[in-house]
C-alpha cells in the first residue's frame, strides 16, 4: 500500500475544537458556519424529507460513530483495509466523518453542532484508510461491491483512484448503476487534478463538482463533460475525528468532497420522500430540478446545474423536458478511454493523466487512491 495523500493540515482550512460534554463557547458557532443550510433552503426542504429510511455508504477514511453529532446514525459498517476494527467506525484523518456529518448528522443539545442535509438518514461507513495511509484502488471496488450487496441505494465517494488498470473500478460503477444504485463521486480539484478524476469519470457515476458562497463554479473545482450536478463546496463547515486530548473536532474545508457528499444527502431526502422511485427516476428529479448555470442544459462547469433540495421534493411528477439524463453504464474497458498523457516522467515512472495511470520499473502497475477533493 503506497500512501499519497496531501497531509490533513491541506485538506482542511481551519479547524475547530470542542471538549465532549462541556459546552461550546457560542452555543450556535459551527452551525452558524453552515451557510449551505440556508443556501440551500434546508429548513423548509426538511419540513417535507429528513432522509428517514434511506442509507447512504460512505467510501473513505472511516467515521466516528460517537460523535455527538452522529451518534445513532451510524451503521455496524465493514473496512476494505487490514488494520481497524472491521466495522468501518474510528477515523484518524477526519475526512470521512466530515463527509458522513454532511450527509447524516443531526447535531446536538437545543441546536448545536452541525446538521446534516439527510439527518434521519443512516450512514453506513466502508472504511479504506488505517495508520498506514489510504487503500488503493481495488478498495474503492471492494466499497463499490459490498454496498450494493447490502442493496444500499446511495454510495457517496470523496476520494480518487489511480489505476494502470481501471476496468475493476469501471466495471464496479457499472454494475452498482445496473443494481438501481447511484454513485456520487467527486469531480476533484484544480490544481492537483486535471480532468475529472476516477470513478466519477466513469459512466454510471454521478461527478459532482463545487460551487462557492455566490453559487457560482469554484474555479479549483474540476471541470468536465463528464460532470452531472454541482452543491456548496466553500468554507463547508462539518464534524472530524475525535482526538482523545481535544475532544470533539470540527473541520471546515473546500472542494468537491464536501459538495459530493451533500449531493449525495440531497438524494436521500429524494428517496426518502419517493421510496418507490429508481434510481435513474431519482437522478432525473435531482437534474431537473437543478439550478441551471451557465451554458442551457449540461455544461462543463456545473452539469445540469446546483442541487435544489426544495424543488426536487416539491417537482410534480410529470417533470418538465429537458437535457437528456441518461447515463449510460455500458461496460468501458482501458484501451476505449482517451490517452492524453503527455509523456512527461514522474519518480515512479509515466502518469497518464487522464486514467491516472503510475507504471513502475517492469511494467508493473501501481493502484492507489487519494483523497484529493478536501
Amino acid at each position: 500500500m503506497r500512501r499519497l495523500l496531501r497531509s490533513a493540515a491541506v485538506l482542511v482550512t481551519a479547524a475547530a475544537t470542542i471538549a465532549v460534554g462541556a459546552a461550546p463557547a457560542h452555543a450556535d458557532r459551527f452551525r452558524d458556519d453552515q451557510w449551505f443550510l440556508g443556501y440551500l433552503d434546508l429548513t423548509k426542504a426538511h419540513a417535507i424529507s429528513q432522509g428517514a429510511g434511506v442509507t447512504v455508504a460512505v467510501i473513505d477514511s472511516g467515521v466516528e460513530a460517537h460523535h455527538p453529532d452522529l451518534d445513532g446514525n451510524v451503521l455496524t459498517g465493514i473496512d476494505v483495509v487490514t488494520g481497524g476494527g472491521g466495522n468501518g467506525w474510528g477515523d484518524l484523518d477526519g475526512h470521512g466523518t466530515g463527509m458522513a456529518g454532511l450527509i447524516a448528522a443531526h447535531g446536538h443539545g437545543s441546536g448545536d453542532g452541525v446538521l446534516g442535509i439527510a439527518p434521519k438518514a443512516k450512514i453506513f461507513p466502508i472504511r479504506m484508510a488505517n495508520a498506514a495511509g489510504m487503500g488503493n484502488g481495488d478498495a474503492i471496488v471492494k466499497g463499490i461491491n459490498e454496498a450494493v450487496s447490502r442493496k444500499i441505494k446511495i454510495i457517496s465517494i470523496s476520494v480518487s483512484a489511480f489505476s494502470a488498470v481501471p476496468d475493476d473500478l469501471i466495471n464496479a460503477v457499472a454494475r452498482a448503476r445496473e443494481a438501481g444504485t447511484l454513485v456520487f463521486a467527486a469531480s476533484g480539484n484544480a490544481p492537483e487534478d486535471f480532468v475529472v478524476t476516477a470513478p466519477a469519470r466513469y459512466p454510471g457515476a454521478v461527478a459532482v463538482g463545487a460551487v462557492d458562497r455566490a453559487g457560482n463554479h469554484m474555479g479549483s473545482s474540476v471541470s468536465g463533460p463528464e460532470l452531472v450536478l454541482s452543491a456548496p463546496g466553500a468554507d463547508i463547515t462539518s464534524a472530524s475525528k475525535i482526538n482523545k486530548s481535544a475532544g470533539t473536532q470540527y473541520r471546515r474545508g473546500s472542494g468537491t468532497s464536501p459538495a459530493t457528499a451533500i449531493a449525495a444527502g440531497v438524494a436521500a431526502l429524494v428517496w426518502s420522500k419517493y421510496p418507490n422511485l429508481t434510481a435513474d427516476q431519482v437522478l432525473e428529479r435531482l437534474t431537473r430540478t437543478a439550478v441551471d448555470k451557465g451554458p442551457k442544459g449540461q455544461d462543463r462547469d456545473y452539469g445540469f446545474g446546483v442541487v435544489d433540495p426544495v424543488a426536487a421534493l416539491t417537482a410534480p411528477d410529470a417533470l418538465p423536458s429537458a437535457e437528456p439524463t441518461d447515463r449510460s453504464v455500458a461496460t468501458v474497458s482501458a484501451s476505449e478511454l482517451p490517452d492524453t498523457s503527455d509523456g512527461g516522467g514522474l519518480r515512479l515512472g509515466l502518469i497518464a493523466l487522464v486514467l491516472g495511470v503510475i507504471i513502475v520499473g517492469g511494467g508493473v502497475a501501481v493502484v492507489v487512491a487519494r483523497r484529493v477533493h478536501r
